[in-house]
């Protein structure tokens, strides 16, 4: 039986055939689907952790009682998950452990073009990279026997368009799989002297590797008419085989170690040697390295995705014309009803100086709300804004303040508190808590009261949690009701210590009752103040006047509570 499936969904596809035990992830745009596909097989434990670090850690505990597991997350996860990756790697595993990372080159829904590659050589790891969904769920299931074989983790490499892309995947049967937990100090505790010992068994190892990558048939050569051979591996390939059908192509599916022996022989068969990849020129330079003469990156660039269009442009000199039609220009925005908005609107107003963070509220960096001065990375806010305090003093602190929203702060922000706390400073910490993980899609957290599986489980009090770091003031408020937030926010500025408030209304998307409630104008003064709030269903008009699409309103009414003239009033019971 075949499915057309998610390369995603394909990557929990190979590892539930793998016979894997458990899943652990959290959420990050390219690559959570992975985790939510896993959860439906009742035969894996899955969960969405508290960050990559934490999944990562789960998923070794797994490996060492015997029991396979997949872990999953997107570049940046991998930098939270570096430490347990790097120490993981050194002591090898029992089960099978298989990282699957999503790079995501375009940064579609991402800080930065990071090349996950590099953490392959440095952690001295094998990768694998697939070029389509049939291939993720194979070379998952290969990645489980390498991982066993050669007593390592090993990385499945997507990227967005293999991610996000479907293809049939032929869907085969489970198998079971457990292997006994023995206990073994010299192999898992990493101190000092057993770590030596370990770390000669992983030069070892990649010796054996890379000696036997070059038998691997995941690495083809595929023969064409034109003597030119180009090097590629995962969507790449696609794009190759589409812009080029006559070259001759060298097709990796390992892209750590390379097959240098077998690419030499290739090599030697063609009168040049292009190395096509996306970002950073790893394959290109390795290849050098080894002494393959072959280039590349000078036509491709380091940054952005690369397309069939944009590689029969570099390689054949044809340009591609395609008409597009004009269509206007849609910005990403807030929803409307968004209870972001309106906190983000006092905070310009205010004047203040915002250290922000990662998720659906980034966009209060974004015009016309401009009341977000910094996103650097998950968690950064906090610890960002006690670097601000320590570096201007105390009374800077007064004019700054650090946005985060409860599912990031549960991943990273927490440290920074209570480092900020015990280091007596005097920031205020904001957390928009909308009940759930929006950016990615909507997943739970600890602060909502449901694992992935949709199970009842504590909820987290952030209100609670920050008491017991030490915060002695705390603030609850509605980020609907402006005044109080604006009052809310200027008095624990003021106030010596840190400071917590705690801006909680659920997402407006986790309700999918029929929104009955919306808003008219009349008599608009056009002054055009309630533009400010940046929301979708405001309109302005050609006369400069303000009116509301009913589709898109909610009835929030924080347009009414900016809105000077009065002209904005609630309309019940009606429109849609």
């Amino acid at each position: 039986m075949k499915k057309l499936l998610l390369g995603d969904h394909a990557v929990a596809q190979g590892a539930y055939e793998a016979g894997i035990k458990v899943a652990a992830a959290y959420p990050g745009t390219p690559s959570t689907e992975i985790t939510e596909y896993a959860a439906q097989f009742e035969e894996i434990r899955s969960e969405w952790s508290v960050n990559e670090k934490v999944a990562f850690e789960v998923g070794l505990g797994s490996s060492m009682a015997g029991g396979r597991a997949l872990v999953a997350m997107k570049h940046v996860g991998l930098n939270v998950a570096a430490d347990p990756l790097f120490s993981f790697a050194y002591s090898g595993v029992n089960a099978g452990l298989v990282i699957a990372v999503a790079d995501d080159p375009g940064m579609h829904s991402s800080q930065n073009e990071q090349d996950s590659r590099y953490y392959a050589i440095n952690a001295h790891v094998p990768m694998l990279e697939p070029a389509d969904s049939q291939e993720a769920k194979d070379y998952t299931m290969l990645a489980f026997e390498l991982s066993e074989k050669y007593d390592t983790p090993v990385i499945i490499r997507l990227t967005t368009r293999i991610a996000h892309s479907r293809s049939f995947v032929e869907i085969g049967t489970r198998k079971e799989f457990d292997r006994e937990y023995v206990p073994d100090i010299r192999k898992y505790a990493l101190v000092p002297m057993n770590a030596r010992g370990r770390h000669i068994k992983v030069e070892e190892r990649e010796k054996q590797l890379a000696k036997d990558v070059n038998s691997f048939d995941i690495n083809k050569v595929e023969h064409g008419t034109n003597k030119i051979g180009i090097v590629c591996a995962g969507s790449i390939y696609q794009y190759v085989k589409d812009a080029l059908p006559d070259y001759s192509v060298f097709k990796l599916g390992m892209v750590y170690p390379l097959p240098i022996e077998k690419i030499k022989e290739f090599a030697d068969n063609c009168d040049d040697v292009i190395v096509i990849e996306e970002l950073e020129p790893y394959i290109e330079n390795t290849l050098k390295a080894n002494g393959i003469k072959c280039h590349g990156k000078e036509l491709t660039g380091l940054q952005g995705e690369l397309s069939s269009e944009k590689i029969k442009e570099i390689i054949l000199g044809e340009k591609i014309t395609t008409h597009i039609e004009q269509v206007p220009v849609r910005p990403p925005v807030m929803c409307a009803g968004c209870a972001h908005r309106g906190v983000f609107y006092v905070l310009n107003k205010l004047k203040l100086i915002v250290t922000g963070d990662i998720g659906c509220y980034s966009l209060g960096c974004a015009e016309p709300l401009n009341a977000m001065h910094s996103l650097i990375c998950m968690g950064a806010s906090v610890s960002g804004a006690h670097g601000m305090e320590m570096a201007k003093g105390k009374d800077y602190s007064k004019k700054n303040i650090a946005v985060i929203g409860d599912s990031t702060f549960v991943h990273s922000g927490i440290t920074g508190l209570i480092d900020a706390v015990y280091n007596k400073s005097n920031i205020t910490v904001l957390i928009l808590d909308n009940s759930t993980t929006g950016m990615t899609g909507h997943q739970e957290h600890p602060g909502t009261g449901k694992t992935i599986k949709n199970e009842q489980t504590h909820a987290l009090d952030f209100a609670a949690l920050s008491t017991a770091c030490g915060v002695k003031n705390v603030a609850v408020v509605d980020p609907y009701d402006l005044e109080a937030v604006e009052k809310t926010i200027k008095e624990q500025l003021e106030k010596d210590g840190v400071s917590v408030i705690v801006a909680k209304r659920p997402c407006v998307l986790l309700d999918k009752a029929p929104k009955l409630d919306c808003v008219e104008i009349e008599g608009c003064k056009k002054c055009g103040i309630c533009l400010k709030l940046g929301c979708p269903a405001i309109r302005k008009n050609e006369d400069k006047s303000v009116s509301v699409d009913s589709t898109l309103c909610i009835g929030c009414m924080i347009c009414e509570k900016v809105c000077k003239s009065g002209s904005i009033k609630k309309v019940a019971g009606g429109s849609k």
